[in-house]
């Protein structure tokens, strides 16, 4: 049986923008003080599929700026309030482009994690793209976490049987969501 490829690229939080580095920064200096512990760099997640000679990549983003309505909208969801979402800046665009581009990639903090898996895993993990569960981003979950772009790339690995709990981003780093992911997949 021959393989395909699942690729995890861990990105940091606003790469390459002005406004978002800067607002995770300060949501992170926060949390920490909160949490009373020192700041950590924070990374979103994407995730490339290889599959019969064709690449997919995957990830969760804003539905304005960059890359915004490229590729393959499969799903969306509201930002902060589920009413909010009936405007374009609180809505999240869910994405999976056949021969897409991940336009942070460049800005990678480390080698992707890569997994072989069957060519029928990785085309039953891509179906599953469109089927994630549709939470507000920034929803609290019950272990406390919130629902992000974080928590559909863990969410996806979960229910490929990929153990995402046992994935930590480089540099002592945080992915704000990643635990929300895996329990929704476990539930």
């Amino acid at each position: 049986m021959s393989q395909a490829l699942v690729r995890l690229w861990w990105l940091p939080v606003g790469a390459g923008g002005r406004v978002v580095v800067h607002t995770s920064r300060w949501w992170e200096l926060w949390q920490a003080r909160k949490e009373r512990r020192r700041p950590q760099p924070l990374f979103h997640t994407a995730l490339e599929v290889t599959v019969e000679g064709s690449r997919y990549a995957i990830e969760m983003a804003p539905a304005w700026g960059k890359g915004s309505g490229q590729g393959c909208v499969v799903a969306t969801g509201s930002v902060g309030l589920r009413r909010a979402g009936a405007l374009r800046l609180f809505r999240y665009e869910v994405r999976c482009s056949r021969n897409g581009v991940i336009p942070d990639l460049g800005y990678a903090a480390a080698p992707p994690v890569d997994w072989g898996v069957s060519q029928a895993g990785a085309e039953a993990l891509i179906g599953r793209v469109g089927q994630v569960p549709r939470l507000v981003w920034g929803e609290k979950m019950p272990d406390g976490d919130m629902w992000n772009s974080n928590s559909l790339i863990s969410w996806l690995l979960q229910t490929a049987g990929i153990d995402a709990a046992a994935l930590q981003p480089p540099d002592n780093g945080r992915a704000p969501g990643w635990y929300a992911g895996i329990q929704e997949a476990r539930r």
